[in-house]
C-alpha cells in the first residue's frame, strides 16, 4: 500500500478542503470539515479499499494521515 494513494483516498472523503492541505503530516482532525460523519467515511473507505477494519479508538489515537495509515499497515501484517 503506498501513502500517497492513501492521502488522495483520504483527501476525497472531505468536501470543501483543497486537497492541497492533505500531506502525510497533515493533523486532520484540525481541519474545519472534519466531523464524525467524515470520520465514518473515512472508516468505511479503509474498509472498503484496504480490507481493513479500523475503530474509533485507532482514529482517535492518530493525530496525523501518516498515523492511520501506520495503523492500517500494522493491521495488514
Amino acid at each position: 500500500m503506498e501513502l500517497d494513494l492513501f492521502i488522495k483516498n483520504f483527501a476525497e472523503q472531505f468536501d470543501e478542503a483543497d486537497v492541497s492541505v492533505f500531506t502525510a503530516e497533515t493533523k486532520f482532525k484540525t481541519l474545519d470539515d472534519w466531523s464524525s460523519m467524515t470520520a465514518l467515511t473515512v472508516i468505511a473507505m479503509i474498509d472498503s479499499e484496504y480490507g481493513v477494519q479500523i475503530k474509533g479508538n485507532d482514529i482517535r489515537d492518530s493525530i496525523t494521515i501518516k498515523d492511520l495509515f501506520d495503523k492500517i499497515i500494522a493491521q495488514k501484517k
